[in-house]
């Protein structure tokens, strides 16, 4: 037999001949392998345990031996061993036996029994002892265990916990046993993760994974949570036991390993590597969409000054206000990222066309540029933006839209900075093209092909001739008179516009000169570019040409510069428009309406007179928002006492319009075209203004909502017209009383009420006849025809022709009171 079925006896007794009695019993049996280790008193016991480095299989105890007696045998012995202890007793002494087990031994034996009940009684304690050392293992893994552990019954209700349970959720053992896990719930799961989490248990008999669960606090927090299925011996689930660990502060520490890996330790932006992967998302979006996308590079203009005048601390600063400031104005799901110093990439999503994302690249423009306080110092900087567009004809990876970017930004910086450039993919192509159209009209130049046409500007209440504009044309030997759209775009960019520019100063100062000796002292209006307004000597030059030509007096000169132009760079324009004023020379804001049109920018801009964006007169009859435009930029011209004058006046009724709402100052080709200089006095001598225009004015508020409703009517008529040509899905506001007009006309007073009669008439004859012409076709009866349309359009013209009679009476009556 193996060493390991030996057993070793410590027999602890002081009678000589009871020692002598029990070694016997033990081994009597040939099958026993017992060895057996006689010691008098618990100190020799105590002086052989220390000297062997193994216990003994089992302590046979006498309770009363000359160095203690009692219980306290019991209790001293244990201190000496971990073996199993069974007492050896003379008495038939029930209650003094359980007193020793009490105290720690395993079993008791009287002394005097036959050797197998010995043996027997050595067996059962020494199995005893093993499994309630077990359990007590057991009980110390479950009470001093790191990880929380839960054990529930079948049905998931908690049977018992242990402290770490405790320490992590905050629930007392006694306020969760009895109660389902479920208490500990978040809110982080749907019920399709706890459904899936217990099909997998019960097919499998376990689970594991990370969870978010609540303390008693409220906190959430991370776990990484198994769980186990206990079944019984007929294989049903009997208990469920689950261990999980607190592994928040991990996720915290992945967070901001995330954090560090993806975001600028500085200002918080994205970072190259976040930047790179959002960019790579929004092009497959945007090829599965069809939207565009723009990446925007931006570099600040004049930081490095900023650094070496007050040092990287401010400079670092002035980086984080501007980061904030940017990120405030794009939408929260465009990007702002650092790429490092001071260069920055946004990425702007979900455009329908590249033209939506202008009013963006001038809110980064803004957000560089305005001043910023930082440590009780003013500072202020600008931007050079490059922006590049997706997707594009052919394919390209993420890099390279942003060198695209890149590029298009370091063209900005060549044009003059504080300005965005589109980068164009096509630029080698265009650049070359571009070069070859440049000499041309170079050439142009230099041949005597270009000619000045003058437009009359007039007071269209009074009759009187105000000015002229300058517009340029080129006589092309091959394609004939060229507008300016054919060629100046091309100049734009380069040297040559500023020289087409002085060209057209010197020949506007030539012609005045020359009317001047016939007697017209008329002013004429010169439109400058960009490069010519930030060229070095602009005002020497102006000065020097005054000087060339004595008799042209300051005042006939007005310079006309597009307010998207202004906006480019505020403070110096600004600032050459009150030079110019110094000598006697206005400017005028061209094409207002189509950038910001701000009060703020309005003041910082000394310009005299506001030209309204032909585009906004053209509309007005057919586009209430557009008038509405059209009122806002009167009334803003008058509460700053600037003159406003209006382009694109092509019809009669956009005079009177105009008229009505207070603007009197005009041009356009319902006036007079363009023409060569040579014209203009025989037109000025020929020109009277139509007799309505005489006697319209400035309406009164209630007049003007006539005139509002008048045409939101044109506007009704065209949404039905759409619809009955199936140009659109819905029809609008069929009954006649409760369209926008008849709303409005309901709410006038009984006198104008009557006088709007024969309108009003004509107005509901209208919605009736389209109330039958939408019948038909709903009843598939078919296209109404074109002749049922155009009885429509002869009624809605009796309708506005009466509309307009008592809009023409009510104003002379205004203007007789």
């Amino acid at each position: 037999m193996s060493r390991q079925a030996i057993r070793t006896v410590l027999l602890i007794e002081d009678e000589p001949g009871d020692a002598m009695l029990i070694r016997l019993q033990l081994q009597e049996s040939q099958e026993s392998h017992i060895d057996v280790v006689t010691c008098a008193s618990l100190a020799d016991a105590d002086s052989w345990l220390k000297e062997r480095d193994e216990e003994p299989s089992v302590v046979l105890l006498d309770l009363n031996l000359p160095d203690s007696t009692g219980t306290e045998t019991v209790k001293r012995c244990r201190e000496m061993t971990a073996a199993p202890i069974v007492v050896l007793t003379g008495l038939d002494d029930l209650a003094a036996s359980h007193l020793a087990i009490e105290s720690g031994a395993e079993d008791y034996l009287s002394k005097g029994g036959d050797a197998q009940a010995v043996r027997r009684a050595i067996e059962f304690a020494i199995l005893r002892h093993q499994r309630e050392g077990d359990a007590r293992l057991a009980k110390t893994v479950f009470t001093h265990a790191r990880e929380a552990i839960t054990i529930t019954d079948a049905n998931g209700n908690i049977l018992e916990v242990n402290d770490a349970f405790s320490r992590i959720t905050g629930y007392p053992r006694q306020e969760v046993i009895g109660q389902n896990p479920s208490i500990l719930k978040s809110g982080h799961h749907d019920d399709a993760f706890y459904r899936a989490m217990w099909e997998r248990l019960r097919l499998d008999g376990y689970w594991e994974g990370e969870i978010w669960n609540r303390r008693k606090s409220g906190e959430s927090y991370a776990e990484y949570l198994t769980i186990s299925a206990v079944r019984d011996a007929r294989g049903r689930i009997h208990q469920y036991v689950a261990l999980f660990a607190d592994i928040t502060p991990q996720k915290e520490h992945e967070a901001r390993l995330r954090h560090i890996a993806h975001y600028d330790a500085l200002t918080g932006l994205a970072n190259r590597t976040l930047l790179a992967d959002r960019l790579h998302q929004a092009m497959a979006r945007s090829r599965r969409w069809q939207r565009q996308i723009a990446v925007a590079y931006i570099d600040l203009d004049g930081f490095k000054s900023v650094n070496d005048t007050h040092g990287h601390a401010i400079g670092d600063k002035l980086l984080v206000a501007i980061a904030q400031r940017m990120t405030r104005s794009v939408r929260e799901e465009d990007t702002i990222s650092r790429l490092g110093g001071d260069e920055f990439v946004a990425l702007l999503t979900d455009f329908r066309d590249s033209s939506e994302c202008l009013s963006f690249s001038y809110r980064l423009l803004a957000a560089c540029s305005e001043p910023l306080s930082i440590d009780g110092l003013t500072l202020q900087v600008s931007a050079s933006i490059g922006i590049s567009f997706y997707p594009q004809t052919d394919e390209i990876e993420p890099e390279q839209l942003i060198r695209q970017a890149d590029q298009a930004m370091y063209q900005a910086k060549l044009e003059g900075k504080n300005r965005f450039y589109e980068f164009d993919h096509n630029r080698e192509h265009h650049v070359r093209n571009r070069h070859k159209e440049i000499e041309e009209i170079r050439q142009a130049l230099s041949g005597n092909q270009f000619v000045l046409y003058y437009q009359p500007q007039v007071n269209m209440k009074t009759g009187a001739v105000i000015g002229m504009e300058a517009l340029i044309r080129w006589q092309h030997p091959e394609q004939g008179l060229l507008l300016p759209v054919k060629f100046l775009p091309q100049v734009e960019r380069d040297r040559l516009a500023v020289e087409i520019d002085y060209w057209v100063l010197r020949h506007v100062f030539e012609q005045l000169q020359t009317w001047r000796r016939s007697g017209l002292t008329a002013s004429v209006s010169i439109n400058l570019s960009s490069r010519t307004l930030h060229t070095e000597g602009f005002i020497e030059n102006l000065n020097s040409m005054m000087a060339t030509y004595p008799r042209v007096q300051p005042r006939q000169i007005k310079l006309e510069v597009l307010e998207s132009t202004a906006l480019d760079d505020i403070p110096h324009v600004s600032q050459l428009i009150r030079q110019c004023n110094e000598i006697g020379v206005s400017f005028s804001l061209d094409d207002f309406g189509t950038g910001y049109s701000s009060l703020t920018y309005l003041k910082r801009l000394p310009a005299a007179q506001i030209k309204i964006d032909r585009s906004f007169v053209r509309d007005m009859l057919s586009e209430p928002d557009d008038l509405a435009i059209l009122e806002a930029i009167i009334g803003l011209s008058s509460a700053f006492s600037r003159e406003v004058i209006a382009e694109g006046v092509e019809q009669l009724e956009h005079g009177e319009v105009l008229l009505c709402l207070g603007c009197e100052l005009a041009q356009g080709h319902g006036i007079a075209r363009p023409m060569p200089a040579a014209e203009i006095p025989e037109w000025i001598a020929q020109w009277r203004p139509p007799e309505t225009w005489k006697k319209a004015g400035k309406l009164s508020q209630e007049m003007l909502a006539m005139l509002y409703a008048e045409v939101d009517h044109r506007v009704w008529l065209d949404e039905l017209k759409h619809y009955l040509r199936g140009e659109a899905e819905t029809h609008p506001e069929l009954d006649g009383h409760q369209c926008r007009f008849g709303l409005w006309l309901e709410r006038q007073p009984q006198a104008l009420q009557a006088l709007l009669a024969e309108a009003d008439k004509c107005h509901i004859s209208i919605h009736n006849l389209g109330k039958q012409l939408v019948d038909a076709i709903n009843k598939e009866e078919g296209y109404p025809g074109r002749d049922s349309i155009q009885r429509m359009e002869r009624l809605s013209q009796q309708m506005n022709q009466h509309i307009i009679q008592v809009r023409r009476a009510q104003a002379d009556q205004q203007v007789d009171a």
